[in-house]
């Protein structure tokens, strides 16, 4: 775990935090890539973020070159960047931040995830209520003859991916820049919000993408708590009840060691 010696105002907030919470209590986690930084993956925006860098050597943006409209026409230069991440993500596993989102889930009367994190480690680590609102870089599809498979390690695919039933270039079954929300994601991510919640954490994302600071914002307008842990703040940072300027493992392990420690035994 990341060592910080929290500030007072930080330790008041976290105080704050696990007074709040009680087991009755509907409670919505959006997370982001800052989330799996402690397992060794790098953020996209932010501090040192993977989107950055400006242009790549191609001469594009990293959004360009991750994007529908590049991936039609030019597929191996977005699985170049694809498998980057692909191959980072097979290295590492999740951390303690995601296994304390596990332990929560079994906690609280209702808990949904809500990621746009496409390393599946919310899953991997035992996550259930839990929206990849942007797909799972594993699993991949065809698109012209819809066979789909899952892979384990990024270095058993040859780059770009071909489908072993029609020669076509594979895709992730992820959601690329310029391209429409999975249906099933939405739908769950519908039911949710018509289920309500009490209290939204969101966790290691800029909030740049409007169904994602939604959340955040609802809480805002309607009075519900809304606390965002991200080292270098966000879009939604003004809207938030309280702002920890933490990783999000120093920052969960924290809020949940104190939360546990004020339930009767």
């Amino acid at each position: 775990m990341n060592k910080h010696s929290l500030t007072e105002s930080e330790n008041q907030i976290l105080d704050a935090i696990a007074d709040f919470l009680s087991p009755e209590l509907k409670l919505l986690v959006v997370t982001g890539a800052g989330i799996s930084a402690d397992s060794g993956l790098p953020t996209y925006r932010g501090v040192g973020g993977l989107y950055n860098t400006g242009e790549t050597e191609q001469g594009l943006t990293i959004e360009q070159l991750l994007s529908g409209a590049t991936f039609r026409q030019h597929p191996e230069l977005t699985w170049k960047y694809l498998a980057q991440i692909g191959k980072a993500c097979c290295k590492a596993t999740p951390n303690r931040s995601h296994e304390i989102l596990v332990e929560m889930e079994t906690h609280f009367e209702d808990f949904c995830i809500l990621t746009q994190n496409i390393d599946g480690f919310h899953r991997l680590a035992g996550s259930q209520n839990l929206i990849e609102i942007h797909g799972n870089l594993n699993a991949l599809r065809c698109e012209a003859c819809h066979h789909q498979k899952r892979v384990n390690s990024f270095d058993e695919i040859s780059i770009p991916p071909v489908c072993e039933k029609c020669n076509q270039a594979l895709r992730p079954d992820v959601v690329l820049f310029d391209e429409m929300l999975q249906t099933s994601a939405v739908e769950h991510l519908t039911q949710q919000w018509q289920k309500g919640f009490d209290c939204v954490f969101s966790i290691g994302t800029t909030s740049v993408f409007p169904y994602i600071a939604e959340p955040v914002l609802h809480c805002y307008q309607t009075g519900k708590l809304a606390i965002e842990i991200n080292p270098s703040g966000s879009e939604v940072s003004q809207f938030c009840t309280y702002c920890l300027p933490l990783s999000a493992t120093v920052a969960l392990d924290a809020i949940w060691k104190r939360y546990l420690s004020r339930q009767p035994r």
